[in-house]
């Protein structure tokens, strides 16, 4: 099963310690190794992004940074996985490092199981 990890935390914390980022390496690293981890990266700020939507039938371009945004995704990974037991365990693992190496950090790692197939959808 594919799932998808995305780490939500408020905007604008500033740098991660990089204590946090070697460990955060080494875990993506380890799980490249074993074939579990299929992709991932830490996202920029919104201030750099834009959002496309779809409002009454009308499209609109808006560009960041998103003033109403209280969280944002600030990086993701893709896990094959034999289960949502694993992905969780993987989740916690990661946010024991963030425990771990950025004290006061607060913010949460939701976790998504992916469609790869049609089937999936129903």
């Amino acid at each position: 099963m594919r799932f998808m990890m995305m780490v939500k935390q408020a905007e604008n914390l500033g740098a991660p310690p990089k204590e946090l980022i070697d460990a955060i390496t080494k875990l993506s690293e380890d799980a490249a190794k074993t074939g579990t981890m299929v992709g991932g990266g830490g996202l920029a700020p919104t201030a750099l992004g834009a959002r496309v939507r779809i409002t009454k039938g009308e499209i609109e371009v808006i560009d960041g940074p998103f003033a109403e945004s209280k969280e944002v995704v600030g990086g993701y990974a893709q896990f094959e996985l034999p289960s949502k037991e694993e992905a969780i365990k993987g989740a916690l693992e990661f946010m024991e490092l963030h425990r771990k190496h950025w004290p006061g950090w607060e913010g949460e790692t939701e976790i998504r199981q992916m469609f790869t197939s049609p089937g999936d959808c129903a």
